[in-house]
């Protein structure tokens, strides 16, 4: 459904679930390139914003018929809140530690499940394909540094991790902005088209009745 100057009565909620990747990503890798300590801002950020907000997201973009948008927010919203319950379970005596080589396992995966999704952002946005190839990087730097145990290599997943979550940040105001003005004024490709209906999660049109 439509207002009749041709705006969508339904938000476009990427621009949600991007920002609150986005802060929370920046702020894990500010702790990973060894800027901060893991403490309290990083855990209410996973579990909140980095986490419930993401599901949120997920099930918004299912109801606009958006499936990348479902999975994607869905499952790294998932992803926060479960690195959360890794770091503060142990603590409550509620399960061991995950050791070295689980954890480098469980950042492999979740960068090998990044790498598909990567794929599917090359009929998207050159600001999302940046933000979906930079977290692959960044998962298997991550994954390598726990297989390894070598600090610098851990240091530098901090650094990527902080690029990967401005550019995510960058995204998800470019497409909220953009709608605001009615016109390109952050771009998220070469193609400098103006905004028309709602971005998506990479910048394009929401749902199948916007497509139809």
């Amino acid at each position: 459904m439509k207002l009749s100057e041709g705006k969508s009565l339904v938000a476009n909620p990427g621009p949600l679930g991007l920002l609150g990747f986005a802060l929370t990503t920046i702020m894990l890798n500010l702790h990973n390139a060894d800027i901060i300590s893991l403490n309290a801002t990083i855990l209410a950020l996973g579990i909140f914003y980095g986490g419930i907000a993401q599901i949120i997201v997920g099930a918004m973009e299912y109801k606009n018929g958006n499936t990348f948008g479902t999975i994607a927010f869905t499952s790294y919203g998932a992803f926060w809140i479960s690195l959360v319950a890794i770091w503060t379970l142990p603590t409550m005596g509620l399960a061991t530690a995950a050791d070295s080589m689980s954890m480098a396992w469980f950042l492999g995966l979740w960068g090998l499940f990044t790498l598909f999704l990567f794929i599917g952002t090359l009929k998207m946005s050159a600001a999302l394909q940046f933000v979906f190839g930079s977290l692959t990087l960044l998962f298997m730097l991550l994954a390598i540094g726990d297989a390894t145990e070598i600090s610098e290599v851990k240091i530098l997943a901090g650094y990527v991790g902080i690029i990967c979550g401005l550019a995510a940040m960058y995204t998800g105001m470019a497409q909220v902005l953009n709608e605001v003005y009615g016109k390109v004024v952050m771009p998220l490709d070469l193609k400098k088209k103006a905004p028309h209906g709602h971005a998506s999660t990479d910048g394009g049109k929401t749902s199948s009745q916007d497509e139809a």
